[in-house]
Parts: C-alpha cells; sequence; structure tokens
C-alpha cells in the first residue's frame, strides 16, 4: 500500500487538533499499521503527547528537529526518533518553528520544501501513514504541509465559538488545492462535545449543511481521562485503553482508513 499522507488543521486554536492527530496515530498502530507523526507546530503538543517534558526540550533545543531540517533543506529520513510504541515513529518540533515562514519566505519554490524533504521517505513506503500536525494559522508554513499531505482532516469544537473561522479554513485550501490539486479534504472531526449543551447540535447541523464536505459520524466527547493521558504524555489508549474517548478515537480511526 501506497504511503497515504494526512494533516490535522484548523486556523483556530483549541480545534484539539494535536490531540486528535496524536491518538489517531496510536489507533493506527493497534490497527497494524506502520506510522510516522511530524510535529508541524511550535507549540510542541504532538512531541508532548509521546514523549517527556524534558525529552522534547531536549530534541526541540538540538539540532534532531523539524525546523532544523527544513530551515537547511535536509532528507527528513535523517530526523525520524523511534517513540516508546511500537511502529510509532516522530519528527520532533521546536519552538523555533515560529520563524519558519520567514526561512521559507526567499526559497525557490518554497511551497514544496516539506514535500521534497519527506520524498524518499514517502517513495521508499515504509509507513502506512504519515501524520502532520499543523500549526493554527494559515500561511506559508501551513501551505507546505498541505501541499506534502494527501489529505486534511479539520477537527472543530462543539462550542459557540468552534466554528469561528472555517470559513477562511475553506477559502485557504482552495488556494492551496491550485498548486496541490491532489489534497482531499478526508473530512471534519467534531471533539470537544458536551452531549448536555446545545452547541453540539447546532454545530452539527451546521457542519451538515456546508456542501460537498464529509463529516465523521465519530466524535469525541469532553473527558477527563484526556488530560490525564496528556499529564503523563501518553496517548489515551495507552494510557487507560477501556475509558470512553479510547474507543472513541479508535472508532474515528477506523472511518479515517476506511473512507476512501
Amino acid at each position: 500500500m501506497k504511503t497515504q499522507v494526512i494533516c490535522f488543521a484548523n486556523n483556530k486554536g483549541g480545534s484539539g487538533k494535536s490531540t486528535t492527530c496524536a491518538n489517531v496515530g496510536y489507533c493506527l498502530t493497534q490497527l497494524g499499521k506502520k506510522v510516522l507523526m511530524i510535529d508541524g507546530d511550535m507549540q510542541l503538543n504532538l512531541s508532548l503527547s509521546f514523549f517527556s517534558d524534558d525529552q522534547v526540550l531536549d530534541y526541540a533545543q538540538g539540532d534532531m528537529n523539524l525546523y532544523y531540517a527544513i530551515k537547511n533543506q535536509r532528507d527528513l529520513k535523517n530526523y525520524i526518533v523511534h517513540t516508546p510504541y511500537e511502529n510509532l515513529d516522530m519528527i520532533p518540533s521546536s519552538t523555533l518553528m515560529s520563524s519558519i515562514e520567514y526561512e521559507l519566505f526567499t526559497k525557490w519554490q518554497r511551497e514544496y520544501i516539506l514535500k521534497k524533504c519527506l520524498g524518499t521517505i514517502v517513495d521508499s513506503e515504509e509507513y502506512d501513514y504519515i501524520l502532520i500536525d499543523a500549526p493554527p494559522t494559515l500561511g506559508g508554513w501551513v501551505m507546505n504541509i498541505l501541499c506534502a499531505a494527501d489529505k486534511v482532516v479539520i477537527p472543530v469544537e462543539a462550542t459557540p465559538w468552534g466554528l469561528f473561522g472555517l470559513g477562511n479554513m475553506f477559502e485557504f485550501l482552495d488556494q492551496v488545492k491550485q498548486i496541490a490539486p491532489q489534497l482531499e479534504v478526508h473530512g471534519i472531526v467534531v471533539t470537544k462535545v458536551d452531549t448536555r449543551k446545545n452547541y453540539f447540535k447546532q454545530t452539527f447541523e451546521v457542519l451538515h449543511d456546508l456542501e460537498d464536505v464529509h463529516v465523521f459520524d465519530t466524535f469525541i466527547r469532553v473527558d477527563s481521562s484526556v488530560e490525564w493521558s496528556q499529564d503523563n504524555n501518553m496517548p489515551i489508549m495507552a494510557y487507560k485503553r477501556s475509558c470512553r474517548s479510547a474507543q472513541e478515537y479508535m472508532s474515528l480511526t477506523e472511518e479515517i482508513v476506511n473512507r476512501k
């Protein structure tokens, strides 16, 4: 099977993007897949989902991270580190990612630098999936991530302001598709759901009215177990397999895999 590159993106912060990316990545390994995670966000949340704070800072401050590789246009296969979990590898981030836009600005064909740096890994077909966590912005670096991806999953939180900025996200995706026609919106996943609140129903109604956009059936409810797992730098499925969120992320992962 050809390696699939999926990015998780939303220009609104707090959408549960990194949490969703991390947990889907781990659940894919439970389905027998080999996965590479790429932390494209200067907030380091994806890296912190698998490594201790000290370890993440070590990666961020050294030269074994995404920022260093992209800045110098290096082959990313030399920047892969193993997580504590089988069949799950990572290219960690750096807080310096905040200045990556500046680094890319003068480069030739700057929208395709990540795609080029990923070329060897994708062509080797060593991984079934490469998952990329994008920062909550719309700019040259997110464009790089989308140009390198086959599919984008958009997490949206079920709160009164969860849909804020989604229109901008779709306009941006339309622009990207002009230079990356292979890119598909794989679907929207609704996160941070509290079924007792009305926004949950409103969010779903608005999303289902959007034309040509798939909304995944599985939604992710608010669950304190997720926060506990994050405190322990673990994906929820590894931390507490029996909890509700673990089952929800597993169900979402199966939907992502089975949706063509």
